[in-house]
């Protein structure tokens, strides 16, 4: 059982009716702008354990009869083949997959939203797509001025433009693929339009990190920043709320320094904004959730040196600059952390050394630390494996779960046929070769039926590893890390 910093329960009651307190603020309807990921958000479940991934989709079913879904998405994204780096497929693809998996769980999607929309032939097709598929589609335009020109934005020449969102429910979820998609211009759009149509609405922000009511420095707020290392995001006291009330929040810079204009727009629109300061805005609960602070802050560090080697790996394929690297390294700092704090590191190193071959190591629940080897048969990954999973099902280190017959057909097939050189069975081969051996061998049986222990589980390589077996960590719900070094 993994120790709990965070009460989920205690969250979703607290976040659900927060919200409904905020609708009823603006008379019955809000438009609630949704950053960061309402699917599988394990950021949030690393650096608060106890939240769970899909915590804010039963937060919204909580709510589910006065919600409606409006998704958003670039037309220069849809142009320009964008993808999210997470899931590996463009964001006109995630659309498709946030309507599916919104109607599977009986979320109304309402519409999807073109923003930027300049012509873009790709973006037609996308919309004839959705279309087709039953998806009311809307198009909003480039404003020129936009976001300063205030007087233009906020007029038949700006918002007016655009085309009027039609709805029904009382709370308008605003999410999108990814960022830059335009998800406050939209909501703005609609506050100008209603109105103008006498609907009296609001506007506020969901964004789970920073979290406003920790202190700039706490381990929770530090990992947000190395999350979005290659966003530049910088986590701030909010000026505006310590002006106004006299307290110390923390806010992030893009909402600090858009502040005067949102709030420009919103005197304009409303008559007068409802808002003094940008944490005014937000309506997240999480950080009256943490439980234990000592556990929280502990997975806070452990995620900041998480992302340091993701950060290295990246550099070292040429995906980034030395700028995030060194970045991430300041954050490390006021953590007060190195590498050597991540307990896998070490004994993979250690091993390695041993060996004089790519290592591998992973930590147990109760802190054994298990370590994994090159060798004729099995990559360092595939062995690891194995070795974890014998010791979960307590069984005997000389145990063998993969009969000879099984695995040399295997590799013969790599060899002979697919004319790799490398004979060696990767996680997902051992995998596979597993649970053919299961079926008449009570140990792999056994064995296999390890595998859901895995989950949340720490790894690291001594090498970068291949993407099969990157992929197979992940899959496994374990979090890996590896050296900057190719083998």
């Amino acid at each position: 059982m993994v120790a709990k910093g965070f009460d989920n329960d205690k969250y979703l009651y607290m976040q659900s009716e927060h919200i409904r307190e905020r609708i009823a603020q603006f008379g019955g309807k809000l438009y609630l702008e949704f950053g960061g990921k309402l699917f599988d958000d394990y950021h949030a479940s690393r650096v608060l354990p106890g939240f769970q991934p899909d915590s804010k989709l039963k937060m919204l079913l909580q709510l589910k009869e006065k919600v409606e879904i409006v998704i958003v998405i670039n037309s220069s994204d849809i142009e320009k083949n964008k993808q999210r780096s997470d899931l590996g497929i463009t964001y006109d693809k995630d659309v498709l997959r946030l309507i599916e998996c919104f109607r599977e769980i009986g979320l109304y999607v309402g519409s999807v939203v073109l923003t930027r929309f300049n012509g873009q032939n790709t973006a037609i097709a996308f919309q004839k797509r959705l279309e087709a598929l039953g998806v009311t589609v809307y198009k909003h335009y480039n404003i020129e001025g936009y976001p300063s020109d205030v007087e233009k934005l906020v007029s038949d020449e700006g918002y007016g433009k655009n085309e009027y969102i039609e709805t029904t429910k009382e709370l308008i979820v605003v999410t999108a693929p990814g960022p830059g998609s335009g998800k406050m211009a939209t909501c703005l759009s609609q506050l100008y339009h209603e109105h103008k149509k006498g609907i009296q609405s609001g506007y506020a922000k969901f964004e789970t990190f920073p979290i406003w009511n920790l202190p700039l420095t706490h381990p929770v707020n530090l990992a947000y920043e190395a999350a979005t290392a290659d966003l530049n995001d910088v986590n701030m006291i909010d000026p505006f709320h310590l002006d106004a009330y006299g307290d110390t929040t923390v806010n992030y810079n893009r909402d600090v320094e858009i502040f005067p204009v949102v709030k420009a727009m919103l005197d304009k629109i409303l008559g007068a904004c409802p808002y003094k300061s940008p944490t005014d805005m937000g309506v997240n609960m999480a950080g009256n959730c943490i439980i234990d602070d000592v556990i929280t802050r502990n997975a806070s560090k452990q995620e900041i040196i998480r992302r340091y080697y993701t950060a290295l790996c990246e550099h070292k394929a040429g995906a980034i600059g030395i700028d995030q690297v060194t970045k991430i390294e300041l954050l490390m700092n006021k953590a007060g952390v190195t590498s050597q704090d991540r307990a896998v590191v070490l004994p993979a190193l250690k091993k390695a050394e041993i060996t004089g071959a790519p290592a591998t190591a992973i930590q147990l629940r109760d802190g054994t630390i298990i370590t994994g080897k090159t060798s004729s048969l099995l990559g360092a990954s595939a062995a690891l494996l194995l070795n974890a999973l014998k010791v979960l099902a307590g069984l005997d280190d000389s145990v063998h779960l993969i009969s000879p017959s099984v695995i040399e057909p295997i590799q013969k097939l790599k060899t002979k046929h697919f004319g790799n050189k490398n004979p060696r069975l990767h996680t997902d081969e051992v995998l596979i070769a597993l649970s053919i051996c299961a079926a008449t061998d009570k140990n792999a049986e056994l064995a296999m039926q390890q595998l859901s222990r895995l989950r949340c589980l720490e790894v690291h390589s001594t090498v970068i590893l291949s993407p099969v077996d990157a992929k197979v960590f992940k899959r496994l719900g374990i979090n890996l890390t590896c050296e900057p070094i190719y083998k």
